[in-house]
């Protein structure tokens, strides 16, 4: 996401919804957590998961879910891989659901 246009929610996406990927998101950025990865990825994957589990729990605007979960998407992108197979398979369907989530 560019500071130059605003994240925003796909409209299609309603509220029940939205919090079930939010807890998808924030399950596949926690499940790298218990993986041995590389040590630069886990500073990374750390800081999203620590965004993604507080969107997952806190009641907000869907503005600010959007400019969050673009945050994890940039977190996300300084990762090119973690090292271990199965944390690559998270970090894959992590990037999936924010892409999935935002308007592009």
């Amino acid at each position: 996401m560019t500071d130059e246009q605003p994240a925003t929610l796909k409209d299609v996406i309603d509220d029940h919804a939205l919090k079930d990927r939010l807890a998808r998101l924030s399950y596949h950025l926690e499940a790298t957590a218990e993986l041995p990865v590389d040590r630069q990825a886990s500073r990374w994957l750390g800081e999203a998961e620590a965004v993604a589990r507080d969107l997952e729990r806190s009641d907000l605007d869907r503005e600010t879910v959007a400019r969050r979960v673009a945050k994890v998407q940039d977190l996300l992108d300084e990762v090119d891989e973690t090292g271990h197979a199965d944390a690559d398979e998270h970090l894959v369907t992590a990037r999936r659901e924010c892409v999935d989530l935002l308007e592009s």
